[in-house]
Order: structure tokens, then sequence, then C-alpha cells
């Protein structure tokens, strides 16, 4: 369907949240921000994902990044659910707030409605998630469908990820870890290596002898 991808600023919105009335550009001016969907409360998979997200919150907010759930139902459920994941998830608040959607206009202006799980009202959130940068574009975006659940560590990896390709000109191999190497950008020269990353740097030697694989720690 036609939406919001990577590129695009995320549309400027007044919401009803769990902490009460949101601004979307305000909320995600000067910082990064996880907004992230969920077909519904009272739901497994997302009582367990709204469950791992307040877990690796400090984490997130320790990077810079503020998270900003969205769900279907009206602020009440919201409220009432809650109680069930910080449940489920021991030690774990849901110290983020929630949007409520319960028209589920917000979700078709933010690109997060499935168009295969409906109920009797119409479409369901599908299981999307945006990473917003500080200039309010999104950088990188998530979609499953309702039965898949997502994998926290890797939000957080790909947060650490876009993080470091925005402060130094560099970008992560695949299968990178946090706090592993990462490979130079073609467009920086040899010479210019040298000066950004005093540290030094490796060059792989490939058939090729293009000296464009190029690791360094940063």
């Amino acid at each position: 369907m036609p939406g919001l991808t990577i590129g695009d600023t995320i549309p400027n919105l007044e919401v009803e949240s769990t902490n009460g009335k949101i601004n979307l550009h305000h909320f995600c001016i000067d910082s990064w921000t996880i907004l992230f969907s969920h077909p519904g409360d009272f739901t497994p998979v997302c009582t367990t994902e709204l469950g791992q997200m307040a877990k690796y919150s400090s984490e997130f907010y320790q990077r810079g990044v503020k998270l900003l759930g969205l769900s279907c139902d009206d602020l009440k459920t919201h409220n009432e659910w809650i109680k069930d994941i910080e449940a489920y998830t021991p030690g774990a608040k849901v110290n983020f707030p929630i949007i409520s959607d319960p028209k589920r206009e917000i979700i078709k202006q933010l690109n997060m409605v499935d168009p295969d799980e409906k109920d009797s009202i119409g479409n369901l959130p599908s299981r999307a998630l945006h990473i917003v940068g500080p200039d309010k574009k999104i950088k990188l975006s998530f979609l499953y469908p309702a039965t898949t659940g997502r994998n926290v560590d890797e939000v957080l990896r790909v947060v650490e990820s876009l993080q470091k390709a925005s402060k130094f000109k560099v970008a992560t191999p695949a299968n990178w870890k946090p706090g592993e190497k990462v490979v130079i950008s073609p467009d920086v020269t040899n010479e210019q290596a040298k000066e950004m990353f005093p540290q030094g740097f490796e060059t792989k030697d490939l058939p090729s002898k293009k000296e464009y694989l190029r690791f360094v720690k940063v």
C-alpha cells in the first residue's frame, strides 16, 4: 500500500495517548524516536512485545531514543492492558506513551494498516515500526504481519547502526553487532579516511585489487 517510507517526514499529527495529547513533530524533534504499532490490546503477541520494549526502554533512552507505541483501542483499554503487560514481564514498566486510535485514522496516515487482518470495524494496525531521526524523517521501517512478533534485540542493533552512520561516514556490514568493526563509506578516499580515522583502518585484499572494503573501529 502507498504511504510513508524511508526518507519521508512523519505527518504533524495531534494524537491522544496514555501520557496525554502529543504533537508528533514536537515529540520527535531533536531526538531519535521509535514509533511502533500493534494490532490490538489484550492480544498475546502484542503483550509480549510491549513487555520487551518496556524491558529494553532504558537501553533506548541511554542512546537518546524515545519510544511511542500505538494501538487501535481506547485509552481506558490501554491503561488496563498496561497492567497485564507489566505483570507478564516482571520489572518492566511501560513508561512511554501509547497512542489511542479507535477510529483507525492515524494508522492510515502512518502507513501502519494490515491489509489482511480485519475485525468488525475494519482493518487492524499492522505490526509496523518506524525509526525516526532528529530531522523527523523516517530512517528505517520494519513491517511484520500480525502473526509474527518483533525481535527487540534487532531493533536495538539497527538503532546503533543508524546512529553510527549519521555520526561517521560508515556503514554496518552483514550480521554486524554493536562493538564490532564497521566499513568506511565508498565516497571517502583513503587520504580522507586517514584523517577521519587516525586510529587506523584495515583494507581487505581482494582479487579485484579495488580498495573499497575498509574496516574501522569507531
